[in-house]
């Protein structure tokens, strides 16, 4: 098992990216539930003829859809090893939790937070957000807020995000008991930053409303084009008006480990929480997120719910207080940060800063290759890894979805598709560490190809 995975990933170039799963291998996979044991090769047989060609393919230099990283061999192995060591990192006195405080260091390093910040690995960003939603909540209406709810209390807290930002910040409003309609989306300027004018403006508002300001959440890296919000400037807002302010860099945060991409994210360091991904610019096998809180304290009276069998000692098994699910919810962990750990140690933050370089420059090439290419358009300034461009056509949104689905199931490529000023993009994420300037050139080819050909409707379509 272990030497064909290796081989899947030596070897990955010479595989489809993606290809569409046979009806019949659906099918097997809608089967009643094993009564009798199975051998384990032929289980593995399955696994490598049934499920390893039909996975998404994020780990393929051709994959540029979403912002999902490609792993490591490094990471995987760490995974088996923690996977046979089998630590519940929920608590209690073991090295594997040390493991995650060690990593809390680095990460409190590179952000520039105090030795108080608290942080844990979370499932991804979507659940880092939640939580920072939910300490940002206790500051604002204390910790009676877990015992009494949000609507035993006076304060109707409004948050403020970006027309840009992921939809997890709308749902972790909504899984926070705040509501939906208590986030104010808040449109961006021509480089797809937040506008800081309109933000003011809102915030004002809600205030002569009789409304109660809290939170604001700027992004590092926008899901659609890749944009920074101005970070000082927001954070400078935030200590104005007094609100919690918190960064959503669920893969540009890691910008932190390039030097020539880093002063961008200037004053993320004055973040009260920061939620990003190891498993992204990172490289570290799914998942591995991550949520920062520069108040530890606030942070832990946000979670920490004492009980008879999770009794704290000062020796044993039970020392080591503060635990782990004093910091989240999950009091199940896996140990995600062993992985982390290793990728960290075998690769060292300078390489990681090195590939994270690397796949911005291939998205400046990109953007060169766009703009000499007469049949493509560029759609949106390139701000990190992100690039979105069309092919010049027309009924333009529809022909562009038909290349972005022919591009996916040609399996030479695979990017996305997201509207940009009302029109469809095809948007192309560099994440992946293999990802090199030939398959740029094989995703512009590919695209002029397909272009073309869909726009002959008299001339087979291949």
């Amino acid at each position: 098992m272990l030497d064909d995975i290796l081989d899947y990933l030596e070897h990955i170039r010479e595989r489809p990216v993606w290809q569409p799963i046979p009806p019949d291998v659906r099918g097997l996979f809608r089967q009643a539930l094993p009564q009798e044991p199975s051998d384990l090769a032929t289980v593995h047989e399955m696994f490598m003829r049934d499920i390893l060609p039909f996975a998404v393919g994020n780990a393929h230099p051709g994959f540029m859809g979403w912002v999902h990283g490609g792993g490591t061999p490094v990471g995987m192995l760490a995974e088996m090893l923690a996977a046979g060591l089998n630590a519940n990192l929920g608590g209690r006195d073991q090295i594997p939790v040390e493991v995650e405080r060690q990593v809390v260091q680095w990460v409190r390093e590179l952000f520039g937070f105090p030795d108080t910040a608290s942080g844990i690995f979370v499932a991804g960003t979507s659940m880092a957000n939640l939580i920072a939603v939910l300490v940002a909540r206790t500051a604002a209406m204390g910790v009676a807020v877990r015992h009494q709810g949000v609507a035993a209390g006076s304060k109707r807290l409004i948050a403020y995000t970006s027309t840009g930002a992921h939809g997890c910040i709308s749902q972790a409003m909504d899984l926070s008991g705040l509501g939906i309609d208590a986030l104010r989306v808040i449109p961006v300027n021509d480089r797809y930053q937040m506008d800081v004018e309109a933000l003011q403006r809102a915030i004002a508002a809600d205030r002569n409303a009789g409304l109660n300001p809290f939170f604001i959440a700027g992004t590092a890296g926008t899901v659609d084009v890749g944009a920074i919000d101005d970070l000082a400037l927001l954070a400078e807002i935030a200590h104005q008006e007094g609100l919690w302010f918190h960064v959503d860099g669920a893969y540009g945060a890691l910008a932190m480990l390039a030097p020539d991409i880093a002063p961008r994210l200037a004053g993320i360091e004055l973040a009260d929480s920061i939620a990003f991904d190891f498993h992204k610019w990172g490289q570290v096998p799914y998942d591995a997120g991550f949520i920062l809180v520069r108040d530890g304290v606030l942070h832990l009276s946000t979670f920490a719910s004492p009980a008879a069998y999770l009794r704290r000692e000062t020796r044993g098994m039970a020392a080591g207080s503060p635990w782990p699910c004093d910091f989240g919810p999950d009091l199940s962990r896996g140990f995600r940060a062993l992985k982390t750990w290793f990728t960290i140690k075998v690769y060292g933050a300078e390489k990681l800063g090195q590939v994270i370089s690397s796949t911005c420059e291939l998205a400046r090439y990109l953007e060169r290759c766009i703009e000499a290419t007469p049949q493509l358009e560029l759609l949106a300034p390139v701000s990190l890894n992100i690039v979105c461009f069309r092919y010049r056509c027309e009924d333009v949104d529809r022909m562009n979805a038909d290349i972005v689905v022919a591009l996916q199931e040609s399996g030479i490529v695979a990017p996305s598709t997201t509207i940009i000023n009302g029109h469809l993009a095809i948007r192309v994420a560099i994440v992946n560490h293999r990802t090199s300037s030939n398959d740029i050139d094989a995703l512009v080819r590919a695209t002029v190809e397909f272009g073309e050909i869909k726009a002959m409707p008299n001339r087979r379509k291949s």
